[in-house]
């Protein structure tokens, strides 16, 4: 059960990241956020902190 919090957090970072990034590009409307240059470059940070968080995860649940 070791990481599985680690691993959450990194996975919906992930996807709000890139929910917020296609958003900030103008490509999903409806929305505050929708064509905000902020979004745009916040999304990847969060994506790229997500994909940290999963690696992080994956490697202490293989550590004995």
């Amino acid at each position: 059960m070791r990481g599985w919090l680690t691993l959450t957090l990194g996975l919906l970072a992930v996807v709000v990241g890139a929910v917020w990034t296609v958003q900030g590009l103008g490509y999903v409307g409806g929305s505050v956020m929708t064509d905000e240059r902020l979004w745009a470059v916040v999304g990847p940070l969060v994506v790229l902190a997500g994909l940290v968080l999963l690696w992080r995860g994956l490697r202490s649940r293989r550590l004995p």
